[in-house]
C-alpha cells in the first residue's frame, strides 16, 4: 500500500509549512515510540515483585534480549528505509509496536516477556533510522546539527513523559499489565496523527530537492532516488575509516545511555531509598538534563565547531568517567545519587545524540542516511546489551559499586576512541 502523499504548488510558505509540519509529526512520532519501551523499566520493580521466579538479574536479562533484536533489527530495517522510503517504515514501526505491548501485557509468564519484549525492540528498531532518512530529505546539511538536537529530544521527552506518566499510575495503585495497555492505547492516536502530516520528500510534494553535505559517501552517486543494489549501498561504509571510528564511539555511548536509562529506577529504589513510584518520576531527571546537552551539543557543533563533532565526544567522556566513579562509591542519601544522575545526563546525551544524528546525515547523505543510523546502532547496542545485561549482573550478584566501576572504564576508552577520531580526522 503506498502512504499518500499531496502534491502542491510549490511555493516559499507551503514549502515551509510541509517541512515544519513533517519535522514536528516526527518528534511526536518518537515521542510515542518511547511510551512503548520507557514502560518495561517503569514495570521492572512491580514485575520482580509479582514473580518469584523474576528477579533483578532476570530482568536484565530480558531487557538485553531486547536489545539484541533491536540492533540486529537497526541493520535491516536501515537498509529497507533507503530502499523503500522513511514514512513507511516510521509507520510500520508504529503499528507493530502497538501490538507486541499489548502482548506483553497479556503475558504471564518469563518466555512470553521475552519473546513479545524481543518482538518489540525488533519492530521499534523502525523508528529512528526512518526518523532520520525522512529528515535528511526534508532538512539541508548545513542545518543537521540543530535539526537533530531538535529531533534528538524526542526520545527524551517521550522518555520523561512515560516515567512521569506511568509513575503517576503506579501511585494510582494501576498495576504493570495496565500499564502497557495505557502506553500502546496512546501510541496508536500518534500513529494516526502522523500518518496525515507526516511525508516522506519534498519532490513528491512538488517542491525542490535539498543541499546534501558534498562530502558524504554517496556523493559521487546521487543520480537516482534508492540506492542501486546492496552492494553499492553498505560497502562504502565499511571502508571508510572515519565510520569505523563512529561504530566505536557509538558502542560505548550507547553501553552508558541504556544502563541509566533502565536501571536508574531500581538504583534509587534500592540505594536511594526512594519509593518505587518516586524512583520512577525521579529518573526521569537524567534525560531532563540530556535536554539541555542535545541542545547546546547540536548549537556548538554547527556554529562553534563548524561540524566538527567528534571533539565534543572526546571532550565529554573524561568527566563522565569521572561522574561514574564517584557513583561508584555509594554514597549516602537522596540528593547526591541525583545530583549524580543529572550531571550524567548533561554530559552523554549530548555527545551521544551526534553518533546516530547529524553525523549519520553527514556520511550518509538522503541516499544512505537510515542504513548510516542502522549500522550505528547496531553496534551501538550491541554495547547496549552488554552494559544492561552486565550491570544487573553486577549489581544483582556483588552490588551496584562494580557496576558503575564497570560503566567507568567502558567511559574512559570510549574517549580514546574519540580523540583518535578528532585527531585524524577532525584537527586537519
Amino acid at each position: 500500500m503506498s502512504l499518500p502523499e499531496i502534491a502542491v504548488k510549490p511555493t516559499k510558505l507551503s514549502f515551509r509549512y510541509w517541512q515544519s509540519s513533517t519535522v514536528i509529526g516526527l518528534f511526536i512520532g518518537y515521542c510515542g515510540y518511547y511510551i512503548c519501551r520507557s514502560n518495561l523499566s517503569v514495570a521492572a520493580p512491580l514485575i520482580i515483585e509479582e514473580y518469584d521466579t523474576i528477579n533483578k538479574e532476570v530482568m536484565g536479562q530480558i531487557a538485553s534480549f531486547g536489545v539484541v533484536f533491536y540492533a540486529i533489527g537497526k541493520v535491516i530495517n536501515g537498509v529497507l528505509g533507503d530502499f523503500i522510503g522513511g514514512k513507511k517504515v516510521f509507520m510500520l514501526g508504529m503499528i507493530g509496536s502497538i501490538l507486541a505491548t499489548i502482548v506483553f501485557g497479556l503475558g504471564t509468564g518469563v518466555t512470553i516477556f521475552f519473546v513479545a519484549w524481543a518482538a518489540n525492540r525488533m519492530i521499534q528498531s523502525m523508528g529512528w533510522g526512518g526518523l532520520v532518512k525522512v529528515a535528511a530529505n526534508w532538512v539541508p546539511y548545513q542545518s543537521y546539527g540543530k535539526i537533530m538536537a531538535f529531533l534528538s529530544l524526542s526520545f527524551l521527552f517521550g522518555d520523561i513523559i512515560a516515567k512521569l506518566l506511568l509513575g503517576q499510575l503506579i501511585k494510582l495503585n494501576i498495576g504493570w499489565q495496565e500499564l502497557f495497555f495505557v502506553s500502546a492505547g496512546i501510541l496508536a492516536v500518534i500513529a494516526l496523527i502522523d500518518f496525515f502530516i507526516v511525508k516522506n520528500d519534498p519532490e513528491h510534494m512538488g517542491f525542490e530537492r535539498q543541499p546534501v553535505n558534498p562530502k558524504n559517501l554517496f556523493k559521487d552517486n546521487e543520480s537516482s532516488e534508492s540506492p542501486q543494489n546492496l552492494k553499492a549501498l553498505l560497502l562504502p561504509y565499511f571502508k571508510s575509516l572515519p565510520f569505523l571510528l563512529m561504530l566505536l564511539m557509538s558502542f560505548g555511548l550507547t553501553a552508558i545511555r541504556e544502563a541509566f536509562n533502565f536501571w536508574i529506577p531500581t538504583y534509587l529504589y534500592e540505594s536511594a531509598g526512594f519509593s518505587q513510584g518516586e524512583a520512577s518520576q525521579f529518573s526521569a531527571i537524567f534525560p531532563v538534563f540530556g535536554v539541555a546537552s542535545i541542545l547546546g551539543a547540536g548549537y556548538l557543533s554547527d556554529t562553534v565547531l563548524k561540524g566538527k563533532r567528534g571533539i565534543l565526544i572526546a571532550g565529554a567522556c573524561l568527566p563522565i568517567a569521572v561522574v561514574l566513579a564517584v557513583m561508584a562509591l555509594g554514597l549516602k542519601g537522596q540528593v547526591i545519587p541525583l545530583v549524580l544522575i543529572s550531571l550524567a545526563g548533561l554530559l552523554v546525551l549530548g555527545p551521544y545524540s551526534f553518533l546516530a544524528g547529524a553525523m549519520s546525515m553527514d556520511v550518509g547523505g538522503p541516499k544512505g542516511a537510515a542504513t548510516a543510523v542502522g549500522l550505528i546502532d547496531a553496534v551501538g547496542y550491541v554495547g547496549g546489551t552488554l552494559a544492561v545485561w552486565l550491570t544487573g549482573l553486577l549489581a544483582q550478584r556483588i552490588g551496584w559499586t562494580s557496576a558503575f566501576v564497570t560503566l567507568a572504564v567502558i567511559a574512559a576508552l570510549t574517549g580514546i576512541s574519540a580523540f583518535v577520531y578528532y585527531l585524524t580526522q577532525e584537527r586537519k
